[in-house]
């Protein structure tokens, strides 16, 4: 991921309702969700969710699919994986013993 493309992902992760709605794709990876499902859970009206669903979609980080009447979105892990993967590619120095919490958390999330 170079650096334009960082910024993009991070810019559109900035709104608490586009985080909102990455955070709900990422727990449903790879089915996805319904846009209405999205809309939904997270109290949005379907018109204002489509903006922050393009927002996202621009950055690369969900994808759509349409099935019929109805459009199913996903996270992308790849993109957040190449985003994580550049904000910590210069991590401690190459030192990995300093990140070691870093690592910890990476590896068990829950």
């Amino acid at each position: 991921m170079d650096q334009n493309a960082a910024i993009a992902a991070l810019t559109a992760l900035s709104h608490a309702t586009r985080l909102d709605v990455f955070r709900l794709l990422v727990r449903h990876v790879p089915e996805g969700v319904p846009a209405l499902t999205i809309a939904e859970r997270l109290g949005v009206k379907p018109s204002t969710l489509s903006g922050h669903l393009s927002i996202l979609k621009n950055a690369n980080l969900v994808s759509s699919t349409r099935h019929q009447r109805e459009i199913r979105y996903a996270a992308d892990l790849t993109a957040i994986n190449a985003l994580v993967g550049f904000l910590l590619s210069d991590c401690c120095g190459g030192r990995m013993r300093n990140c070691s919490d870093i690592l910890t958390l990476l590896q068990d999330p829950c």
